[in-house]
């Protein structure tokens, strides 16, 4: 599903961001990857959605080679990707509704597929009484309530969740983890980003450990300790 092979990437003033990364994410797994700030945790997430390209290694997503992408390709290969963002990134100018059908009007679905899938999203979300508030009548939850059932609209089979939870309260956090458990229960393969190391160790799922640019540790279900 997400294989990296000796993966680095070096900014402009030459110190790697990543450094000899190599993973293997299987489809259907549930992914934490944590780190100190400027541990290349973003940098990694930017990768894999191919904002960047790496300096050096291979990525692999879904079958397809990303060295191998043309820009002109890039659009349909990020439809397999959802992304869920800490500040939501909802058009403030619409609706619920129009927030989630912009997804799919951007890569050209019909109307009558529109009106099937965007009520369908809010009910997994629990939002279905909402879907005519702006997000400036949600709660913080409820936007990012909102940002995942846009980034699952179009069925993806991969999503990334960059700190998630970074804006939420405790109830709320607890809430959208749940809400990612559940849609990787249904067979998404689920990668997040997150300082929450009480989320991580409750959860008890695989592990990452990102430190100054390479990966230093690799926990499976239920063994991760923030000492390692």
């Amino acid at each position: 599903m997400i294989t990296l092979e000796h993966v680095s990437k070096a900014y402009s003033a030459g110190v790697p961001a990543l450094n000899d990364v190599n993973l293997e994410i299987e489809e259907g797994e549930f992914v934490f990857i944590v780190g100190d700030s400027g541990s290349g945790k973003s940098t990694l997430i930017k990768l894999l959605l191919k904002e960047l390209d790496p300096t050096e290694g291979t990525i692999i997503i879904n079958g397809k080679y990303l060295n191998k992408i043309h820009r002109r390709q890039i659009p349909k290969f990020r439809r397999n990707i959802g992304v869920v963002f800490q500040d939501f990134r909802l058009l403030k100018d619409r609706n619920v509704y129009e927030n989630i059908a912009f997804a799919q009007k951007v890569i050209g679905e019909p109307s009558s597929r529109i009106r099937k899938r965007v009520p369908m999203m809010l009910s997994m979300v629990g939002l279905a009484p909402k879907y005519r508030s702006y997000p400036r009548q949600l709660s913080g939850g409820e936007q990012q309530r909102v940002a995942i059932a846009r980034a699952l609209v179009n069925e993806p089979k991969i999503l990334l969740a960059d700190e998630p939870t970074g804006n939420l309260d405790n109830n709320n956090a607890w809430e959208i983890m749940k809400l990612l458990e559940e849609i990787n229960s249904k067979g998404t393969t689920v990668v997040v980003v997150t300082h929450n190391l009480e989320i991580v160790k409750v959860m008890k799922k695989r592990v990452i450990t990102v430190k100054k640019g390479a990966i230093v540790g690799d926990s499976k279900k239920g063994d991760y300790s923030d000492e390692d």
